[in-house]
């Protein structure tokens, strides 16, 4: 399997996330291409193939061997990438810990709304010249959440069809003073990647879905988090995650009736 230069080749739908939630086995005719953006190197080379007779790119957010913490990803580099490829449809996978009891440990969220509590990360593509106020009132595609609710309903697993992602900046966990805040504040569960990647996806005009499993409990729940107790529940449901993320990749609607392919109409000066 080769790298190749991504001219001439494209992909419908991309998956973001870590090699514990697609197969790449499973898709056919695969080649690695390198895309060259004005931000500089995505986190890796993209995977392209296809799967159930769509053309599919994936792209490891933290690099081949999780390289990358999340502070330091290259989101703008990522998200060009797959606009120069052609993505309409953005997949994005994450583990969270959960700011609520009944947010269990090997549950899905499918995200629905964001609060941003990181520092400075470069999050937008316009930063003169051309000036974008894109809206994020509601910030995940209306027509993937719904489709990736049903889904997991319809697969008999555990999933929650909102949740408020709190994204703090990493790489260190939150202080217990800090999550209960987060817990004020409404939020249903924390991580460390969401922001700015959402963002960068829409101005891109590319529906996106967050597709998020909880991993732990954060520290509001008086247990330490740890890094091996998020690695065990991830190896634990991998499974499910698979197979959510490859079920849903040949009956994802081919016709976008949200208006994330409009969402700068409104949004330029």
């Amino acid at each position: 399997m080769g790298i190749l230069m991504a001219e001439g080749l494209s992909a419908e739908i991309a998956v973001i996330g870590g090699t514990g939630v697609y197969d790449p086995g499973m898709l056919e005719e695969r080649r690695e291409v390198k895309v060259y953006t004005p931000y500089g190197a995505p986190s890796d080379l993209i995977l392209l193939g296809t799967y159930g007779g769509r053309s599919v790119a994936f792209i490891p957010r933290h690099g081949r061997g999780h390289q990358i913490p999340p502070n330091r990803i290259n989101n703008r580099a990522n998200i060009w990438a797959l606009k120069e490829l052609g993505v309409q449809r953005i997949i994005a996978s994450s583990a969270v810990g959960s700011l609520r009891e009944d947010y269990k440990p090997g549950d899905f969220v499918i995200t629905d709304q964001f609060i941003d509590r990181t520092k400075g990360r470069p999050d937008t593509f316009y930063e003169g010249g051309k000036i974008c106020h894109i809206s994020s009132a509601d910030p995940v595609c209306p027509q993937l959440h719904d489709f990736f609710v049903d889904l997991a309903k319809e697969l008999d697993l555990r999933v929650h069809p909102k949740g408020t992602y709190v994204c703090i900046e990493g790489p260190r966990f939150s202080t217990r003073a800090e999550s209960r805040l987060f817990r004020m504040w409404g939020a249903d569960i924390i991580g460390m990647t969401l922001y700015p990647e959402i963002v960068l996806a829409r101005e891109a005009e590319i529906c996106y879905v967050s597709v998020a499993m909880v991993t732990d409990y954060d520290v509001w729940a008086e247990k330490p988090v740890s890094t091996q107790e998020i690695i065990e529940t991830m190896r634990r449901n991998s499974d499910n995650f698979k197979r959510l993320i490859m079920e849903a990749i040949p009956r994802i609607p081919r016709e976008r009736t949200c208006r994330c392919h409009e969402a700068l109409r409104e949004a330029t000066l």
